[in-house]
């Protein structure tokens, strides 16, 4: 892990969003003999967006993916934002519209992702985190902290363990 990288406490952070496939799952896709598409999620990421969620940071998701199975992820979780189909530079014109509606910049916004359709928006929030396993370009964006979990390892949940605990 970039141990050298500030965290930012629940005080810094007003909008924590975290990638699906390859963040939130190991990125791999699953079907059945009739076709049906299963996730495997880890239930400690899940813990810890509801336990972020707690300080009154607003959670959610944004993926380039559309599915149901993201939808009842974020039912049940109870987060704030589902924002699926954010493809083609798509990731950071939806949190755009988050922070316009929240009244925040980006500079205020957390998000965790995997892969080069994360690439923009990780540039542009004020703290970017990617799993042990992201793609190298994601790896090298100068200011990301780089996790030492892999996706769909509670990952996301390595990273909201440290921000509370630097509350």
């Amino acid at each position: 892990m970039n141990t050298d990288k500030r965290i930012p406490t629940p005080d810094d952070i007003r909008l924590f969003l975290t990638d699906v496939d390859g963040t939130l799952t190991d990125g791999g896709m699953y079907y059945g003999s009739d076709g049906t598409e299963f996730k495997k999620f880890n239930t400690r990421d899940g813990m810890g967006l509801q336990l972020l969620q707690r300080t009154g940071v607003k959670v959610g998701i944004v993926t380039s993916e559309n599915t149901t199975i993201n939808v009842n992820r974020a039912r049940k979780l109870g987060l704030d934002y589902l924002k699926q189909s954010a493809r083609d530079g798509g990731k950071l014109a939806a949190v755009n519209e988050i922070c316009d509606e929240m009244g925040i910049s980006l500079s205020e916004v957390a998000y965790v992702g995997d892969d080069v359709n994360c690439y923009d928006l990780l540039a542009a929030v004020g703290w970017a985190a990617c799993p042990a396993d992201a793609c190298e370009k994601v790896r090298n964006i100068p200011s990301i902290l780089i996790l030492e979990r892999r996706g769909g390892d509670a990952c996301v949940r390595e990273w909201i363990d440290m921000i509370l605990a630097n509350r």
